[in-house]
């Protein structure tokens, strides 16, 4: 770490930096930052910096809000869209108390806790997100750029250009991009981030949001992660491809298995299919995240797996031979409005009971879901993800892996953070019951 620290150091006095801004997230996600000087930036990595944590969501109460920032050196990056002369670098950081110990209420600590929890088991945990988005005029003015489809390419595409622009800061950034494209609804796209471990994933994921944001701006024109900005329109998702590792062997791949699957991937998709409805709140936290999970729009519905089917929860990606490192799952639920240190803890601790209890895998359901009656479905067990927020807050709530998971300040303070927004969204009118009541009741 000291030589990281002088590595840093070097490059602020070699690249001209004069600002460092120090990156962490509240509980939802948000991104939060302050700035120090160059000057500050040696004692601030052996000491942190202080701030007032009771002014976070969810972080702490007034009498209990002292905190330092402790930066991450491994993540110190140029902020290419600043200015290059008396630049600005950034660094995510870790939120510990002031006697040292971390906090318990700091998402990447949660993170970190269940990391540690599946590398004590010999595992590495590896997630790729594919993190949808839609690009629109304003924010006060949803109206797309385009009137493109699933990898459209439309000539001089303004929407196109935005992408690299984007993947070219990325990339700047050193945050690996796979590929890039339209996506199925108008002015929706979609790039996707090499595949990576989980904690410098989640760091990659806050900055792609943040960075998708800048081009946008740069360019007049504003980017939104909302799940359902349109109602007649695909809804934007994070499908999160996620495979376990013990050393260089990818625990999930089975040479003799039909399917590629080893026992350890199968009770892994076992404890994500029993776990689903807990871990909703977490993958799908807002009002219109449940807006995105209804039939007819290519978003998961119902809790089955399947090899092809792109309408089920969990997707197995086709095994190409000689390539098993690549053999993972893909957990379809996650929208890109999540937090995703919260949401990879989830996932990873659904996952991991399954395999510590040794869940039994149910079949795969190859069939179109959507078509089978009701009672069908009860006769092959298939039930169905949340439906709305409130729902996913009681399974939640009643959820002892996603306390364990989450830990009690983070459990706590998101259910009650939850249980306000659903009370407001009840309590509010909305154009279509003016529309459509108004004029006949």
């Amino acid at each position: 770490m000291d030589d990281q620290r002088a590595f840093v150091l070097q490059t602020c006095k070699d690249q001209d930096i004069k600002f460092i801004r120090f990156w962490f997230t509240d509980i939802l996600g948000s991104l939060k930052s302050f700035a120090i000087t160059v000057e500050e930036l040696e004692q601030a990595m052996e000491e942190g910096m202080g701030f007032d944590g009771s002014s976070i969501e969810g972080f702490a109460r007034i009498d209990e809000s002292d905190m330092l920032a402790m930066p991450d050196p491994t993540t110190f990056q140029l902020l290419p869209w600043r200015p290059k002369e008396r630049g600005v670098a950034r660094m995510f950081c870790d939120i510990v108390m002031p006697d040292g110990t971390p906090f318990e209420g700091d998402p990447r600590y949660v993170l970190k806790r269940n990391l540690k929890r599946a590398a004590d088991l010999g595992y590495t945990f590896y997630v790729g997100p594919e993190l949808e988005f839609f690009y629109f005029k304003a924010a006060d003015d949803p109206s797309v750029l385009d009137r493109g489809g699933y990898f459209d390419l439309t000539p001089l595409d303004a929407a196109s250009d935005l992408r690299r622009q984007t993947v070219l800061t990325l990339e700047e950034m050193g945050i690996g991009v796979e590929y890039s494209h339209h996506e199925v609804a108008p002015s929706q796209h979609e790039i996707d981030l090499r595949y990576t471990d989980a904690l410098t994933m989640a760091d990659n994921a806050m900055t792609y949001r943040l960075v998708v944001k800048e081009v946008a701006m740069a360019n007049d024109v504003y980017a939104t992660f909302m799940p359902k900005p349109l109602a007649d329109e695909n809804g934007s998702g994070m499908h999160t491809h996620q495979s376990l590792f013990k050393g260089e062997r990818n625990a999930f791949f089975e040479a003799g298995d039909p399917h590629h699957l080893s026992p350890i991937a199968k009770a892994y998709i076992a404890g994500l299919m029993r776990h689903a409805k807990e871990i909703t709140l977490v993958t799908n936290q807002w009002v219109n995240s449940y807006k995105r999970l209804v039939p007819g729009y290519e978003a998961p519905v119902y809790i089955t797996w399947a090899l092809r089917n792109r309408s089920d929860l969990i997707r197995i990606p086709e095994y190409k031979p000689g390539k098993e490192v690549a053999t993972r799952i893909e957990y379809r639920a996650p929208d890109g409005a999540c937090n995703p240190y919260l949401a990879f803890a989830a996932m990873l601790a659904a996952g991991l009971a399954g395999i510590e209890h040794e869940y039994p895998l149910p079949d795969s359901t190859e069939e179109n879901k959507f078509e089978m009656s009701e009672e069908e479905l009860t006769a092959k067990g298939i039930e169905m993800l949340p439906g709305a927020l409130d729902e996913a807050i009681r399974e939640t709530e009643k959820s002892d892996l996603m306390r364990e998971c989450l830990g009690d300040h983070v459990f706590d303070s998101l259910i009650k953070n939850k249980k306000i927004e659903w009370a407001e969204y009840r309590a509010h009118v909305s154009d279509f019951e003016r529309d459509r009541y108004l004029s006949i009741l």
